[in-house]
């Protein structure tokens, strides 16, 4: 029943005043507008700082990402798991997201290559444009004089020593190294280091005690000369492999000197180490030891560890366990780690599924491109995505992917520009034409001193001697066309947040 007071008060009112309408002006828009404002289709985003992935499907808006910028808020931890089968688009992700982090001047990337063709990593193409040499890890060319990394450097701790040692021979051996190796190694470990002072200590060293012990490293144990050397026998004859045996030239000298651990971007290329074979676990547990005490440092610097083929990681126990320890230190000091992965129901299935298990638990960013029904169900039980999501994932194209970060799951294409499309792409037989029209334009066009948005700046001229300033002018070219293109992707999407500001380290 309609309350007496309200129709006195709008008499009264329209006796005074005349009767008060509220005109609304008609307003006319398409769908295509009108469906940002439809909530069920508009979630939220991950905030404006960062790098531009793409565009959101369902809603258009751009997507922006950045694992720091998100860190402590919207994510426990910054690591990144990448999924799905080959030729969706995964290779060129990576390449564009490491590219477009490195715009920022407190941002360095590692890269372990494991893939390439015509005798070169994949990503040499973007190592040749940006004037970097690949830190090439081949067996054969070690021996005349190439890339050495030693177990035993210096800058790795004792205790990191001795553990990388062990994850060096149990992945060789296929199983957990006994009592009384495991005690032989560490006996031969000791004496080496507190013998051998006026060099750095090698693998070879190792060997040697370890065939023949001296009284001297067993006297303080009270056990017997032979029976340390029956114990370590086994282990003397894995490590043989890296010293004199089909694994030789990588690990068996010291550190090859001159490995600029500054630079923005280093890659390892592991493209002609068998990937089926043990040499590529191994040769993974060592690289990530090594950088975890040379390359990781409190600073301000942000750090990037990609590793493809990660499944050599996740699937062994015994490296699964160096790297776990690796991603918790890291975590504390900046580190970012991207693990690119096929499969994952090999993984969780495998003899390493508890440490595959707690590394996928520290990655809280999950990109998952096309699989077939059944792997896309076996992923989403073990990820925990929503039903709808592992629904439309045998469905994919490629470029387009499932992000899952820390909960909010979108649906994204991935925008790949036309100054990236000739050094992203992996099959080289199409990228040809590509590639030789980048080369002219870096030919015809002369880099264009302080071109950026307002508060970034291109380093330029300086002195040609120094490391920075010459490199390739390809690099500048790159600047500029990705910012260029990435500025026209935000005009198509309306978003005019900030997003990769910073310059191009390589001027």
């Amino acid at each position: 029943m309609p309350n007496p007071m309200d129709a006195i008060v709008d008499a009264f009112t329209g006796m005074l005043f005349g009767r008060v309408e509220t005109t609304r002006l008609p307003v006319r828009t398409s769908t295509g507008q009108a469906q940002a404002v439809y909530l069920p289709t508009a979630a939220p985003g991950l905030g404006d700082s960062g790098v531009i992935i793409g565009r959101e499907v369902y809603s258009g808006k751009g997507y922006i990402y950045d694992p720091f910028q998100l860190y402590g808020q919207q994510l426990p931890a910054p690591h990144w798991l990448v999924l799905g089968e080959s030729g969706n688009g995964k290779s060129s992700l990576e390449k564009t997201y490491v590219l477009r982090q490195l715009r920022f001047r407190d941002r360095q990337v590692v890269v372990l290559d494991a893939q390439g063709e015509d005798g070169v990593g994949e990503w040499n193409l973007i190592a040749e444009a940006l004037g970097i040499t690949p830190i090439r890890l081949d067996p054969m060319a070690a021996r005349d004089g190439g890339i050495r990394l030693n177990p035993l450097d210096p800058a790795i701790t004792s205790t990191g020593q001795l553990a990388l040692l062990r994850t060096i021979v149990e992945v060789a051996m296929g199983r957990g190294l006994e009592e009384r190796a495991g005690f032989a190694l560490k006996a031969a470990h000791a004496h080496v280091r507190a013998t051998v002072t006026d060099r750095q200590p090698v693998l070879g060293d190792i060997v040697d005690v370890l065939r023949h012990p001296t009284q001297a490293a067993v006297e303080a144990l009270s056990v017997d000369v032979e029976d340390v050397r029956s114990w370590g026998l086994d282990v003397a004859l894995v490590l043989d492999r890296l010293v004199d045996g089909d694994l030789r030239g990588m690990f068996d000298g010291p550190t090859t000197a001159g490995i600029d651990l500054d630079a923005p971007l280093i890659i390892f290329d592991l493209s002609h180490i068998d990937r089926n074979s043990i040499a590529m676990p191994i040769l993974m547990a060592i690289v990530g030891v090594w950088l975890e005490h040379t390359w990781i440092r409190p600073d301000r610097m942000k750090r990037i560890f990609l590793v493809e083929e990660a499944w050599h990681i996740i699937n062994s126990p015994f490296v699964a366990q160096l790297f776990q320890r690796l991603l918790k230190f890291g975590r504390r000091l900046g580190l970012s780690f991207v693990a690119v992965v096929h499969h994952l129901s090999d993984v969780v299935d495998g003899a390493a599924a508890r440490e595959a298990a707690a590394i996928l638990k520290m990655a809280s960013t999950r990109t998952i491109y096309a699989q077939k029904a059944d792997e896309a169900r076996a992923t989403g039980q073990v990820l925990g995505l929503p039903r709808w999501a592992v629904e439309i994932i045998p469905t994919l194209t490629p470029g387009i992917a499932v992000w899952d970060v820390n909960g909010n799951v979108q649906v994204v294409k991935h925008i790949v520009t036309e100054a990236e499309r000739p050094l992203v792409y992996t099959d080289r037989a199409m990228t040809e034409e590509a590639a030789q029209a980048v080369e002219r334009r870096r030919l015809s066009t002369p880099p264009a001193p302080g071109r950026g948005r307002a508060g970034s700046s291109v380093a330029v001229g300086g002195d040609p001697t120094d490391s920075r300033s010459a490199r390739s002018a390809t690099a500048q070219l790159l600047h500029e066309e990705i910012w260029d293109a990435e500025l026209a992707d935000e005009d198509e999407t309306d978003d005019t947040s900030s997003t990769t500001a910073g310059s191009w380290p390589f001027g």
